[in-house]
C-alpha cells in the first residue's frame, strides 16, 4: 500500500524555523518527484518545492524561494522540506506528494494526510 506520512509541523514565531519530513512507504522514492504543497483556510491547495527523481532538480514556489530547502535521503525513504525565516502568511497545512515528474498539481497522484505549520506571535 503506498503511504506518505508528513510530521514535523508546529507553532513558530515569525523568523523561526522548521524542517518537514515525508516518510514514504509501499514503495521507493528514489524513482519519484516528491512535492510539497499547502493550504490555507479559504485558499486553494499551492505548489511549494519539487524534487525531481530524475535529474536532482529542484523547484521552488517565488514566495519561499531563498527561505525553503527541499531535500531527500533515498536510504530512507524520506523527503525533507527545511523552512527558514517563517512569516505569518507562510501559515497553512502542508502536503507532500509523489509524481513521475515535477508537474502540475494533477500529476501528483500519492499524497500524505498534511501536517499543519502555524506562524505566529
Amino acid at each position: 500500500q503506498l503511504q506518505l506520512v508528513e510530521s514535523g509541523g508546529g507553532l513558530v514565531q515569525p523568523g523561526g524555523s522548521l524542517r518537514l519530513s515525508c516518510a514514504a512507504s509501499g514503495f521507493t522514492l528514489d524513482y519519484y518527484a516528491i512535492g510539497w504543497f499547502r493550504q490555507a483556510p479559504g485558499k486553494e491547495r499551492e505548489g511549494v518545492s519539487c524534487f525531481s527523481g530524475k535529474d536532482g532538480s529542484t523547484y521552488y514556489a517565488d514566495s519561499v524561494n531563498g527561505r525553503f530547502t527541499i531535500s531527500r535521503d533515498n536510504a530512507k525513504n524520506t523527503g525533507y522540506l527545511q523552512m527558514n525565516n517563517l512569516k505569518p502568511e507562510d501559515t497553512a497545512v502542508y502536503y507532500c506528494a509523489a509524481a513521475l515528474v515535477c508537474g502540475t498539481i494533477q500529476d501528483f497522484a500519492a499524497w500524505g494526510q498534511g501536517t499543519q505549520v502555524t506562524v505566529s506571535t
